[in-house]
């Protein structure tokens, strides 16, 4: 396994191995062993397997649990999605800033976000399998969001680039406030 670090310390880019021939491909999209000796997290335990499908110009979150926060190892089975995470944990040199990467189902590229992450992403193909797994369970009392358009992040969704005029949003997205306005972590 490859890992590549971004700007923000602790979300990384796994590029599993991938062993393809005329038949197709096989590759661990998950092995504990693996996963800690490349990142370096042994105590990661993952409880809660999550899969959305959804179409182009969805766009989901930015998401977050202010309590019980979330580490997630996300993939795309099908598709291509642009996958977003924000560094939410006061005190981080890198409060407020993104990281992004293209998920697809041809680079069966990774991404990891610890907890303190807000999390999004949004569909660039006709329709994405979207693939996570998450270090505690879901608390819907605890879910908050953040604008996925605040430009205090300044997140450069490749919106256009995709042919998308403008994204698809749940009211819940849609109503999400600014950071300096979001309830975050103790």
């Amino acid at each position: 396994m490859q890992i590549i670090e971004t700007s923000i310390p602790g979300v990384l880019i796994l590029e599993p191995k991938v062993f393809g021939d005329a038949r197709g491909f096989f590759m661990e999209s998950y092995n504990a062993r693996d996963f800690a000796q490349a990142t370096g997290l042994a105590n990661v335990d993952f409880v809660q397997d999550n899969h959305s499908r959804s179409k182009k110009g969805v766009l989901r979150g930015l998401h977050y649990q202010i309590r019980q926060p979330q580490g997630k190892l996300v993939r795309v089975a099908r598709g291509a999605v642009f996958d977003v995470a924000v560094d939410l944990r006061r005190g981080s040199p890198t409060f407020g800033r993104w990281a992004g990467v293209e998920l697809t189902e041809d680079n069966q590229r990774q991404f990891w976000l610890p907890p303190g992450m807000a999390h999004g992403f949004v569909v660039l193909s006709d329709t994405a399998d979207f693939l996570y797994k998450a270090s505690d369970y879901y608390a819907p009392a605890y879910e908050r969001g953040v604008a996925w358009d605040d430009p205090a992040i300044g997140i450069e969704w490749p919106l256009a680039a995709h042919g998308i005029a403008a994204p698809i949003l749940s009211d819940k997205d849609r109503s999400a406030p600014p950071l300096a306005q979001a309830e975050l972590s103790d």
